[in-house]
């Protein structure tokens, strides 16, 4: 089976750079839902079978168009929301900004997956939600021919697809960060999830 882990479009919140990781808020610019249908052509011939979407307004508009041009079912689930960062949502201070990525570098390069900032999620939290849902989904699908596309986040997958992905590191993921729409493609094989293609990288 296939699964196409795919970034939102670009949404109000990245063009004013506001945490926007609660709630429904924050849709698709207008290039952010150019990028959806790119997507949605780009993936047309893909035969998709299942589509799932963070609950976040962005991931769902994206989910949403991919849905009604591939004519497949759209599910919702927190398992794919973008991690909390507790009392800088909904703010645009450069103060939380710099939050955000010590709290990144405490989990990444030191190992610290407690880590939080005040009244947002870890690195285990995260971990605990996206992790088992992935692993079910692989474990209750039987049919071996199945595409799954999956919306979510840039940070939430910069987190967790190197844990699920054996030859993917977060030096790999520092330099090749996912743009809006971009989408890392994963095979089941006998040892579990082999990547095949990273945001346009193809891997042989």
């Amino acid at each position: 089976m296939r699964l196409y882990f795919v970034r939102h479009g670009e949404s109000e919140a990245n063009v004013v750079q506001e945490f926007s990781n609660r709630g429904f808020k924050h849709p698709l610019t207008a290039k952010g839902v150019i990028q959806a249908q790119a997507l949605a052509t780009q993936l047309a011939d893909q035969a998709i079978t299942q589509i799932f979407s963070s609950s976040l307004q962005r991931a769902v508009q994206t989910a949403k168009i991919l849905s009604q041009a591939c004519a497949v079912e759209l599910s919702i689930t927190d398992a794919l929301r973008e991690w909390d960062v507790g009392i800088y949502e909904g703010t645009r201070d450069q103060l939380g900004w710099g939050a955000h990525r010590q709290v990144q570098e405490q989990w990444f390069v030191h190992q610290r997956l407690d880590q939080r900032i005040p009244e947002g999620e870890s690195f285990l939290d995260m971990q605990a939600r996206f992790v088992p849902f992935i692993q079910q989904l692989v474990q209750n699908t039987a049919d071996p021919n199945a595409a799954i596309v999956l919306i979510g986040h840039g940070g939430l997958y910069h987190a967790m697809l190197p844990i699920i992905l054996p030859a993917i590191d977060y030096a790999f993921v520092r330099e090749h960060p996912f743009a809006n729409t971009a989408f890392v493609l994963a095979e089941t094989c006998a040892e579990g999830l082999v990547c095949r293609e990273w945001c346009g990288m193809v891997f042989k």
